[in-house]
């Protein structure tokens, strides 16, 4: 049990490591502009689970934003990171950041969605890794 919970933990905390790592190389290589929020697109993320387990029923809003990109075309895009209630309003003024040589990649300059599945998963194979590793060390000090 102890090996497995070590082993979990750093499976996820290898999988946190790596978004990191692609957040960070995404803002090493974005370009900043203003965007507005256009539309909120409302989803129902049932991704499987009974209705009945779920703790949160709610539609999910998801910012759809405008911006421009450096060679001059108005661009769309539908942020992945949604909330309820809303973390944005329609006519919102936003910082987009998006690839140049693919300005279809874009994000929303924000923490949640930068920063929050890296968060996520590291803090959770933090947490397996590092209770198995205490349970292992504690257990060879009680054998003589």
């Amino acid at each position: 049990m102890t090996f497995g919970a070590i082993a979990f933990g750093s499976v996820f905390l290898v999988v946190g490591l790596v978004l990191a790592g692609v957040s960070v190389s995404f803002l090493t290589d974005a370009e900043r502009t203003n965007g507005t929020v256009v539309a909120l697109e409302w989803r129902d993320d049932d991704t499987g689970t009974s209705r009945r387990s779920r703790s949160n029923d709610r539609p999910t809003a998801y910012p759809v934003v405008e911006y421009t990109s450096a060679d001059g075309t108005a661009r769309t895009f539908r942020s992945s990171t949604g909330s309820n209630p809303p973390s944005y309003d329609r006519g919102d003024r936003v910082e987009v950041l998006y690839r140049a040589d693919s300005p279809d990649d874009a994000r929303i300059d924000g923490f949640a969605s930068l920063w929050l599945l890296p968060l996520i998963f590291g803090g959770i194979g933090l947490l397996f890794a590092g209770v198995g590793t205490g349970i292992a060390v504690a257990g060879r000090r009680r054998r003589p």
